[in-house]
């Protein structure tokens, strides 16, 4: 794709966004509710594609977590199904007012949500990132142009042609789905200086992805480096409760940005609670990295380098950290955290509070995984992606986060003196 066909889809997206915009929530909801009666009735074409890129994958000898975030299954495009469905039955955020107030010279002033025009997402792996984002562009007025990455061309390509079509029949306006179709990671470069025609960036995928659209685009960018987050068991734990946080953040999909990375256990409960919790974590298959105190009393365990406390591992790979206190709990992750998702597990209510207090990150638990640091798990059927910055949105970007505003001002001839 030539910058010339890069500039013409881009504006084919800008001119949809204008229509889009103002496009009734009934016409959203039936045209998403399509997308999802579409991808049921055309599953077994998905798979075939979706088989196309495991098997590249696979060649390729590509991690079984990185492996498991590529393929799909009819449970997975169930699930997707359900999302479309889910999102349809959300409140259409597009003209809410979210704030009102009169002045003295009789003015109303209304706050009013708008759409933010043409979104350019560029993502990798996930086949289920191009539903997610044209459905949540599409119930919150925005077009959307999608890049993914070569290793999932042929999934994507399915997905994007399937719903989309079943959108337009619907009475989407053309153009408010773009695919880029080139797997030249030259046109990303290209599109980032569009800035004229594209309102906003979100990349999805690992660090160098990000950074690099970050130190390209001339166009603003929402995005998370990477997910280096953490679970502190405190002394005041329930154990058992613990034990079954731990387990689920690490393991229950070891490739994604909100899966722990780091256990950090106070030592007045670590002798009785490490040996443990290490035993379910092998039985999954968890190769554990740890500090003195912790090899000091659970065998098998590598030791820990300075480097390990950075690490997003997106595997199964867990750094462990044997705490003095809270304190040293708490220094460990504002140094070494990526201020995506962190939990503490204590009885403490005292404990909780100063922890939800010190530790600024977009998501914050107590007593839960931070596999919960989700979209669809928040309630918003989806999400765009989670952002670690802290203008605009932080967290899971749902619909709302996928608005700006802008202020409606009613008067009866008033003029300022």
């Amino acid at each position: 794709m030539n910058a010339a066909v890069l500039k013409k889809m881009a504006m084919r997206a800008k001119k949809a966004a204008v229509t889009l915009g103002m496009l009734d929530t009934e016409v959203k909801n039936k045209a998403l509710r399509a997308m999802a009666d579409a991808m049921l009735k055309h599953k077994a074409f998905i798979l075939r594609e979706n088989a196309k890129d495991v098997s590249a994958a696979e060649k390729r000898g590509i991690s079984q977590a990185l492996l498991g975030r590529l393929a799909l299954d009819d449970k997975k495009i169930a699930g997707i199904a359900s999302m479309l469905g889910a999102i349809a039955d959300l409140k259409d955020p597009v003209g809410k007012s979210i704030s009102e107030w009169s002045r003295p010279n009789g003015l109303v002033i209304r706050k009013v949500r708008v759409p933010i025009g043409v979104i350019l997402i560029i993502y990798e792996s996930r086949p289920n990132v191009t539903a997610d984002c044209m459905a949540l562009c599409l119930k919150s007025g925005n077009s959307v142009i999608l890049k993914g990455g070569s290793e999932a061309f042929f999934s994507n390509k399915a997905l994007f042609k399937i719903l989309s079509q079943a959108a337009y029949t619907a009475g989407v306006p053309e153009g408010a789905f773009e695919f880029v179709s080139a797997t030249d990671r030259s046109v990303v470069k290209t599109l980032l200086q569009m800035r004229d025609d594209i309102d906003l960036v979100i990349p999805r995928g690992g660090e160098g992805l990000i950074r690099q659209v970050a130190a390209l685009s001339k166009i603003p960018v929402i995005k998370h480096y990477k997910g280096v987050c953490h679970v502190f068991v405190d002394k005041d734990a329930n154990l058992s409760k613990a034990e079954k946080i731990v387990v689920n953040a690490k393991t229950q999909n070891p490739g994604v940005c909100n899966a722990m990375e780091t256990l950090l256990v106070h030592e007045a409960i670590a002798e009785k609670f490490l040996p443990s919790v290490s035993e379910r974590l092998k039985e999954k298959q968890v190769e554990l990295r740890g500090d003195d105190k912790t090899r000091k009393w659970v065998s098998g365990v590598k030791k820990a380098t300075q480097k390990d406390w950075y690490e997003e591992y997106l595997d199964l790979v867990l750094a462990v950290r044997v705490v003095k206190n809270f304190d040293e709990a708490v220094a460990h992750i504002r140094k070494y955290g990526s201020a995506h998702s962190d939990a503490i597990v204590t009885e403490n209510a005292a404990t909780a509070g100063a922890f939800t207090r010190q530790i600024d990150s977009a998501c914050v638990f107590v007593n839960a995984s931070t596999r919960f640091n989700d979209g669809g798990e928040f309630g918003m059927g989806a999400e765009m992606g989670i952002s670690t910055d802290k203008l605009h949105a932080r967290g899971p970007m749902g619909l709302e986060e996928l608005t700006s505003y802008k202020y409606v001002v009613l008067g009866q001839g008033q003029v300022r003196g």
